[in-house]
């Protein structure tokens, strides 16, 4: 047996050790013993879908994970449809339907297929050093692909699939969403609405060392600022003919939203930025170009940057201060800010709450330790935002790991496990009760 499965079976022991763990229910504990068994078995399905490159760009590959995972979920009873998104240039989205008791919670997964790697990276293979796998878009995100996968045969084995009403949704562009965004998360949103709870497989939040709960994220949103100024002599700049010059009016608004707007739950970076005569965003919207001398006063800047919220109205508010400052400009200039408003917040609520809580119940029996809510700000923003304003959720239901978006990207192995296995007690016990449910 090698150093890993060694370590494995022994992680497995102690948690079946656990004194807690006597709280589970038969089916709980069957739902936790097949979760260990099929662990090489998950391990094996990971490297296979982690070795075909699913860049947001390269639709091939996104359809070809899709085709590998649509009989995964068959064997489990579902129906699966793959949504073309080719009118918003993107491969599209793989959905797995299971339909059961009609009175049961309405439950909603939410993965995705797609990777920020696309095929011209030198980061494309999966390889195993004992307890950790390295390889691309090995935790976000289809290390969540596989907690879910392994969390519904765990319930299949122990009987509490066969009533649960679940939509497994696996999006193919979150990394890069399709635009309009309106149209390339029309699917998922109407899933949301169908759906009395959402659960995220992005990968686990673990502060200091502890597993942590994730009732909240915080949007995504891009704004553009451009100023404008009178060009002209540098020794007329300041004078009541020449004004101040785009780079000064742009250097006294960005300064302004420095000073004035900070607060909880709220940043507001600046991605780049220029000025001079002229200065002008590229095509891409990533980069931008500019001349100018130092005795010309300049006649443009532009920045951008983006915009993180934790609830609706903080966005609205906040994108109403900028504008005011914006707006009040210096003598001889003039300046436009203008907002795209991509991932929408997942704000707090005491039903996300509620779940979290129910999760630590589970915590509880499996003899783990409490997960307090992990810090809003420390995480970006994910799918489930979209589907927040309509169902219950908690997010970071996938593994632990690290260096996400980077070459190295890694996940803990023996995560897997213990996710799974809360995901498939939480799904068991939410399809068992009468949950309030909401109307969409």
């Amino acid at each position: 047996m090698s150093h890993y499965l060694k370590s494995a079976a022994l992680a497995a022991a102690a948690l079946i050790a656990q004194p807690a763990a006597a709280q589970l229910s038969d089916p709980e504990h069957l739902i936790t013993s097949t979760v260990e068994a099929g662990f090489e078995q998950d391990v094996a399905l990971l490297e296979a879908i982690t070795n075909i490159n699913s860049g947001s760009h390269n639709h091939d590959g996104v359809r070809e994970v899709a085709a590998l995972l649509a009989p995964e979920f068959a064997e489990l009873g579902f129906t699966t449809e793959f949504i073309d998104q080719a009118h918003v240039d993107r491969a599209g989205h793989l959905f797995a339907f299971h339909e059961g008791d009609p009175d049961a919670t309405r439950i909603l997964l939410i993965g995705h297929l797609d990777t920020v790697f696309e095929p011209s990276s030198p980061f494309q293979q999966f390889t195993r050093e004992g307890d950790i796998a390295i390889g691309p878009g090995v935790t976000d995100n289809k290390g969540g692909i596989i907690v879910i996968l392994s969390a519904l045969r765990a319930m299949q084995a122990a009987g509490t699939l066969e009533g649960a009403n679940i939509v497994v949704a696996l999006t193919g562009d979150e990394e890069d969403a399709g635009d309009p965004i309106e149209q390339s998360r029309a699917h998922l949103i109407q899933a949301g609405r169908w759906a009395d709870v959402a659960l995220g497989f992005e990968g686990l939040s673990v502060l200091d060392g502890r597993d942590m709960g994730v009732v909240a994220r915080r949007s995504s949103n891009n704004w553009t600022l451009t100023t404008t100024g009178r060009s002209g002599h540098s020794s007329r700049v300041f004078s009541d003919y020449a004004g101040y010059g785009a780079i000064y009016e742009m250097t006294r608004i960005l300064d302004a939203f420095r000073r004035e707007l900070p607060e909880e739950n709220l940043t507001f970076n600046v991605g780049f930025m220029a000025g001079g005569t002229p200065a002008t965003v590229g095509e891409d919207n990533q980069s931008a170009t500019t001349v100018g001398k130092n005795n010309i006063i300049p006649d443009s800047a532009v920045a951008r940057g983006d915009l993180r919220t934790i609830s609706q109205e903080q966005s609205e508010r906040v994108a109403a201060a900028m504008q005011a400052i914006v707006d009040d400009n210096l003598p001889g200039t003039d300046a436009e800010i203008s907002f795209v408003f991509e991932y929408p917040p997942m704000s707090p609520t005491d039903a996300n709450r509620a779940l979290l809580a129910r999760l630590n119940a589970i915590n509880a029996d499996m003899g783990l330790d409490e997960m307090a809510e992990f810090p809003p700000a420390m995480r970006g923003a994910a799918d489930i935002s979209f589907v927040a304003p309509y169902t219950d959720g908690l997010a970071g239901m996938g593994p632990n790991g690290g260096g996400s978006h980077a070459p190295g990207e890694s996940v803990d192995l023996v995560s897997i496990i213990r996710q799974a296995q809360r995901a498939a007690v939480l799904m068991s016990r939410l399809s068992a009760e009468d949950y309030p449910r909401r109307e969409n």
